[in-house]
């Protein structure tokens, strides 16, 4: 009688651990929908930091140059 409650519990449990897997794996494809969606929105805002990070690196390159001339 235990063994057979015993086998009946581990096969609710191995169910309920796939279902919890399967809703792992759509949860993370909604997370990536919902990044894309996010993605299309903010595209001026995309480029926007896009070009703050290509002054910033330019500033960069332009201190480092200063520093290698006065090195010399």
């Amino acid at each position: 009688m235990l063994k057979l409650e015993l086998q009946s519990l581990n096969v609710a449990f191995d169910a309920s651990n796939d279902k919890n897997k399967k809703l792992e794996e759509k949860l993370k494809a909604v997370a990536v929908a919902r990044s894309l969606e996010d993605v299309a929105v903010d595209k001026e805002g995309i480029n926007e930091k896009i070009f703050d990070t290509k002054q910033k690196i330019n500033d960069f390159v332009r201190e480092i140059d200063k520093c290698i001339e006065l090195l010399r």
